[in-house]
């Protein structure tokens, strides 16, 4: 409470300032003053009044506790209102003056003066009112200097509160003073006495304020001295600061770290941060304000802290400046599942496990991140497991993990799922995941491959384990393991639906985006060109498939489908009727899976391998029977209705309804389809259909515009069979000179086509329309559309094209791709309408590729690349309007231009065409560049392109610099097409097939010129001899990528029947297999492997590897496909075997405690983290803590128990407890103490190398020493296996490889009575 005598020299004063003048505004010290020093002037006066304003305030709630001081009130009212109107007035003018142009001020000088002497002993409302740091004026004030002032005016007041007074109020400094008095100076007015919630209030104040100043200019931070800082920072850190004032100051530091050395040097000083994070991740969820700035800071750390000790080593062998206490803490919060914050701390140990993995596998995070692959979080552990795949890639960070031991963790939620029921479905499925990450990349499928396949091999068992659970789980792996995309009838055929009926609209569309390992259903939809592309996917499917097949996949299969068949037919109609049914469809989805994989093995694996695999099992495809039958069963219906007589087809044109109701719902849409397929198909039926019995007429009235039915359906799913039933019945109409003359004398259908068309003219519009039929909204909303397909069936006939000249729709289509915002109708025209015949059609395309309209050219660019790719052979006015987009003035429709283009010269026909046309390509940069290299392919592409410079310019570039971009550009392409995360918003990754993208050096070797240009420059024999030199280079990753890259170029270079001779010549091929089998690094092997698949892409490549045991995948006719497998698959999976280095190595050894009672309490906090004797020792330490309390408010002592927290393994809420358990407030004093302590209590390292080199007993006595510095009794080490398994301290056998040391345990168990 504020003392009475300066309220009493304070009512004086106030009584004289009464007395004062405040009539006028204007202040006389301001007359001559540049705005500048008038800012300064009124500022001043504002804090001043702000101080008057909080000291009438504090004294009034003074005087509400002591009732005998009521006669100040009147005088302290009125003191108080005066000054709210000074502030008014003061604020009234500043807004003035902030009014004025900015370029009319002194910036240098003003900001400074402004904004630095802020009155910071406000309350929160007045400081939101006043506060000086407003958004409005920041961003004027955003100035290099005018911010530097700024932030060092609020530096020196910040750090003007670090002395503490040991009362309980606290001296305002003014402007003049910057230190701290005590509150018995009668001198001193109350309204500068504060007390510590203010100081902490004010104190959080700024430093949020001094954040601000450095985001909005931040160069500000690389001119302060974060030390200085610091000396103010460390104070609102303590343990008596609100927790808002500790997160602001976390938040502080952060935008404080610039560089590597600003983490240094906080490191290396005496404020000890670290001990004040340890605390923060120790509190519990109240306090996460707190706790999220301070994980903040952490990452900061990582991001700017984490270096690489060089640039030519790989991941995790980096340096993160996190002291190893940090690091244990950050475990401890991992380890705890109801810390919020234990997701994203998890994923920091996992950035750090890629930059540092010595620190992650010295501080025990190795065994938190190797959990989470099993116990979740599910959303992250791909993630997770991601990252140890890249550690498993090189020899060096593989070491840290244990062989078969470590990474088989993610099999357990699998293979310890028997027994456990549907509740663990969700954590098999996160399981599978991981496992599907693993199987995608080279290093988790070696890995699972060690030890003759067992990791794999327990995978396929789980088939045999009668758990259906685990078996849908694992065949739903394999399904996505192998890419297979499971077709539209998947799920009725598992849930044992009969397939019947599959339109032909659907058949079309499966043929046409079947997956490319569909073997026949993809071919059959595919050109030659695209079935003989090089498919890395595939290659790689190859030999996964091949590993499935050795481990005994099918065999376990053949096990499902056998438990099926042992069934008698009763006991299934029971198991039906019961629960059985997810049995019955466990055996369909085995049988399907089977049967995929038989037709995989055909297409990817050599035809022994792929005989072998046959025989060893068979199976049908059910969806070619099935579409096989459809087939037949639909030829057989149209030959019965071509047959039929009178009185039954009498019969079906009654049966449609069409006679008998106008309702188009009331009519049987099936038998109407069969009747306008089958028996109108007769000329003879069609004329009668028309003539006699009226029903054609009826039925295609239906379709006019003006009619109002078929216009205005709305447009849902179920009703575009409609649109279908049109296009059908104008089929039909056009296939005989009947419906010709129909359609074009008789049935108004066409002209009214047109008249709706004239709606949307103006000048054949005789009026505006309200409605018309192809508005914008009937358009979307209604079957509108449906009559732009309708034409573009009949612009498939001669005879269709002859009645839209008639009705001049051409004439409407070139007035409709005029008018504007109607890009739907130019879509609509020309997604349907056929281009077979030239003419008008053609005409129509080309004006809607050079359309106004952005969107409209990108989909008719669209639209045309499609119409090449779908096209049997190259059609020159396809090509000529293709190349015509290459020249669009939007880069976009450029690029799908190159890329359909890229796509078609696939076909060497289309590729000499365009050659031949020359278009100029240099405009488009680097995008067309994969046109160019297409050209290189081809003699005459190649001169062209040699006179113009290009090779000689490009050679050059690809040998120094884009060969490692070929590199980065292949894995990303690979990593995309293997995610199991589809949702990347990159579109660039999108158009990646699996086929080997183009390499300059593969396209120079596909002429005999190109060769003869490759063999002068001798770019090939540095290629073989760097392969020769570095092939199984380990450690050095520059060297490592510029092997990678070199494999690329000779491989690219050998998938040619005149670059193959380059290999041979050099007898480079050997070394490359060498690579292939022995290289230590992972990530090689597999790019060797995909080279020797690019080398068996021709047929004297594929003999040449025949000779080494590595056999082709050929086609049916003997042609290659570019695939190549190794026939002994457990040599080429193999991984030599390593030896685990001991990962976390032991603390410094400190002096032991002095006295007995700090050896026990030591002692009992070491045993917390033993849960057998864990309460135990609980009980001990508050037993010791009621009869030596002061023991626990010891510097010193605290010091060793958070040394020893810290650097062993605690359960956080052990960790807190421990914390707890002292009387010692963390503040600047105490981590002065601790900084002292950090070098005193630690024996010094010669010591500790002296006692290492010692002999027999000296070693023995400095071991014990070693471990009793810790407060440990030397008795506890003599616990059994089991027990000293749980302590986070190295295994019995590392310690016993130690030279010279030896530690001999003795048994006893301390904090039981006897």
């Amino acid at each position: 409470m504020v003392s009475a005598a300066p309220v009493n020299a304070t009512q004086g004063g106030m009584q004289g300032r009464s007395n004062a003048s405040n009539t006028s505004k204007d202040l006389p010290e301001l007359d001559g003053k540049d705005i500048t020093e008038q800012l300064e002037i009124l500022h001043n006066r504002l804090e001043v009044e702000n101080r008057i304003k909080d000291g009438a305030e504090k004294i009034l709630q003074v005087i509400e506790k002591n009732e005998g001081k009521e006669s100040l009130r009147p005088a302290v009212e009125a003191q108080l209102a005066q000054a709210k109107a000074k502030i008014a007035d003061l604020s009234a003018k500043l807004d003035q003056l902030r009014d004025i142009p900015i370029a009319s001020r002194s910036r240098k000088k003003a900001a400074a003066l402004v904004n630095g002497k802020r009155s910071v002993f406000t309350n929160q409302a007045t400081q939101s009112s006043t506060s000086v740091l407003t958004r409005e004026e920041l961003a004027d004030k955003d100035d290099f200097r005018t911010a530097l002032n700024q932030a060092t005016s609020l530096i020196q007041t910040l750090v003007s509160y670090q002395q503490r007074s040991s009362g309980n109020s606290f001296m305002i400094p003014s402007p003049q003073q910057s230190t701290f008095t005590t509150s018995s100076d009668p001198s001193v007015s109350p309204q500068s006495v504060m007390n510590d919630l203010d100081v902490d209030r004010s104190r959080t104040f700024i430093m949020t304020d001094l954040v601000i100043v450095l985001q909005r200019n931040a160069r500000v931070k690389y001119e302060l001295d974060i030390l200085e800082v610091m000396k103010g920072i460390v104070p609102a850190l303590a343990d008596y600061a609100s927790k808002e004032s500790r997160a602001a100051a976390y938040r502080l530091i952060r935008h404080l770290i610039i560089d590597h050395e600003s983490l240094q040097r906080i490191a290396s000083s005496p404020y000890m941060l670290d001990f004040y994070i340890v605390r923060t991740l120790a509190r519990d969820n109240k306090h996460a304000v707190e706790k999220e700035q301070v994980v903040k800071l952490i990452r900061t750390y990582v991001e700017i802290g984490g270096s690489r000790r060089s640039p030519t080593v790989g991941a995790g062998n980096g340096k993160v400046l996190l002291s190893e206490m940090v690091m244990r803490s950050l475990v401890a919060v991992t380890e705890h599942g109801e810390d919020q914050f234990r997701f994203v701390v998890l994923e920091t140990l996992a950035e750090i496990l890629l930059i540092d993995i010595d620190l992650v596998a010295r501080t025990g995070a190795m065994r938190v991140l190797l959990q989470a692959l099993v116990d979740g979080p599910h959303e992250i552990a791909p993630t997770l497991a991601t990252a140890f795949l890249y550690i498993l890639d090189a020899p060096r960070t593989r070491s840290y993990l244990n062989p078969s031991v470590d990474i088989e963790i993610a099999l357990s939620g699998l293979t310890d799922s028997y027994g456990k029921g549907p509740s663990h479905v969700e954590k098999m499925r996160s399981s599978s995941k991981v496992i599907l990450v693993m199987l995608r990349t080279w290093s988790g499928l070696m890995y699972l491959c060690m030890n003759n396949m067992r990791g794999v091999s327990s995978l396929i068992n789980m088939l045999r384990i009668p758990s259906l659970e685990t078996r849908e789980v694992i065949l739903d792996l394999f399904f996505e393991a192998l890419n297979i995309e499971t077709p539209d009838w998947f799920k009725a055929y598992i849930s044992g639906r009969r397939l019947t009926m599959i339109s032909s609209q659907k058949r079309h569309s499966q043929s046409t985006i079947a997956p490319p390992l569909q073997g026949s259903n993809s071919s059959s939809s595919t050109s030659p060109s695209t079935a003989e592309r090089l498919n890395l996917t595939h290659q790689y499917i190859a030999l996964l498939l091949l590993v499935f097949i050795e481990s005994g996949l099918l065999d376990a299969l053949v096990g499902i489908l056998e438990e099926g068949q042992n069934t008698d037919d009763k006991k299934k109609d029971k198991e039906k009727e019961s629960a059985g049914i997810g049995h019955v469809n466990l055996i369909r989805k085995a049988t399907l899976l089977l049967g995929e994989i038989l037709e995989i093995a055909n297409t990817v694996l050599p035809l022994g391998i792929a005989a072998r695999i046959q025989h060893m099992s068979r199976a049908n495809s059910v969806e070619d029977s099935v579409r096989r039958g459809q087939r037949q069963v639909e030829q057989v219906k149209v030959k019965l209705g071509m047959q039929i007589d009178d009185k039954a087809f009498q019969a079906i044109i009654i049966e449609t309804g069409v006679m008998m109701h106008k309702e188009h719902q009331k009519w049987n849409f099936e038998v109407l389809t069969d009747l306008i397929e089958g028996p109108l198909m007769n000329p003879k039926r069609l004329e009668e259909a028309i003539k006699v019995s009226k029903f054609g007429k009826k039925l295609i009235s239906f379709f006019h515009p003006f009619a109002g039915r078929f216009s205005t359906i709305p447009n849902t799913t179920s009703n575009q069979r409609y649109i279908k039933l049109g296009c059908t019945l104008l089929t039909t109409l056009i296939s005989c000179p009947e419906g010709v003359r129909f359609l074009a004398t008789e049935d108004p259908l066409l002209k009214q086509i047109v008249d709706c068309f004239h709606q949307l003219e103006m000048q054949f519009s005789p009026g505006p329309v309200s409605d018309p039929v192809f508005s914008k909204a009937r358009m979307k909303d209604s079957l509108s559309w449906g009559y732009f397909e309708m034409l573009g069936t009949l612009s498939k006939y001669p005879e269709g094209i002859e009645l839209m000249e008639r009705f001049k729709m051409f004439t409407s289509f070139y007035h409709l791709s005029e008018l504007k915002s109607r890009e739907d109708l130019i879509i609509g025209i020309i997604e349907n309408i056929d281009y077979t015949s030239g003419g008008h059609p053609r005409i129509i395309l080309s004006k809607a590729l050079t359309s106004a309209y952005l969107e409209v050219r990108r989909y008719a660019t669209t639209h045309l690349g499609q119409l090449i790719r779908s096209a049997p052979k190259a059609n020159e006015w396809m090509l000529r309007l293709l190349l015509t987009q290459l020249y669009d003035p939007a880069e976009e429709v450029c690029e799908l231009a190159v890329q359909y283009l890229e796509e078609a010269c696939e076909s060497m026909d289309v590729l000499e065409l365009v050659v031949q046309m020359q278009p100029t390509l240099d405009h488009l940069g680097e995008i067309g560049h994969p046109l160019l290299l297409k050209f290189m392919s081809t003699p005459v592409g190649f001169r062209y392109l040699y006179k113009a410079d290009y090779i000689n310019r490009e050679m050059e570039g690809w040998f120094h610099e884009r060969n490692y971009q070929y590199v980065v550009q292949v894995e990303v392409y690979l990593a995309k097409a293997f995610s199991s995360d589809q949702s990347d918003e990159d579109d660039d990754l999108l158009v990646f097939d699996g086929t080997v993208p183009p390499h300059f050096y593969g396209e120079m070797a596909k002429t005999e010129l190109g060769c003869s240009v490759l063999s002068e420059k001798g770019h090939f024999a540095e290629f073989a001899h760097f392969i020769r030199q570095h092939g199984l280079e380990s450690e050095d990753f520059d060297i490592i990528i510029k092997l990678k890259s070199v494999l690329w170029a000779v491989g690219n270079i050998g998938a040619t029947s005149g670059g193959l001779p380059f290999l041979e010549e050099e007898g480079i091929i050997a070394d490359i297999l060498n690579i292939a089998e022995n290289s230590l690094v992972l990530s090689v092997r597999g790019t060797a492997f995909f080279v020797l698949g690019l080398i068996s892409s021709t047929p004297q490549g594929a003999e040449v590897l025949d000779e080494f045991d590595w056999e082709a995948t050929l086609t049916p006719l003997g042609q290659t496909t570019g695939l190549c497998i190794p026939l002994d698959v457990a040599t080429f999976v193999r991984v030599p075997p390593w030896v685990c280095p001991m990962q976390e190595t032991p603390p410094k050894r400190m002096i032991p405690p002095e006295t007995e009672v700090e050896k026990q309490i030591i002692t009992a906090i070491s045993n917390l983290q033993n849960t057998v004797i864990a309460n135990e020792a609980a009980r001990s330490l508050t037993r010791i803590k009621t009869h030596h309390r002061r023991a626990f408010s010891s510097v010193p002592l605290f010091y060793r128990a958070v040394h020893l927290v810290s650097t062993q393994r605690y359960r956080l809420p052990v960790r807190r407890y421990i914390l707890d358990l002292f009387d010692v407030d963390l503040d600047p004093d105490v981590a002065s103490t601790l900084f002292t302590l950090s070098k005193s209590l630690h024996v010094p390292p010669r010591l500790q190398k002296r006692s290492a080199s010692g002999s027999g007993a000296d070693a023995a006595e400095n071991g014990r020493a070693a471990i009793a510095g810790l407060g440990i009794d030397m008795d506890m080490l003599e616990m059994d296996d089991s027990v000293r398994g749980s302590l986070d301290e190295p295994a019995a056998h590392e310690i016993s490889q130690r030279p010279k040391t030896v530690l001999v345990p003795a048994m006893k168990i301390t904090g039981f009575d006897a």
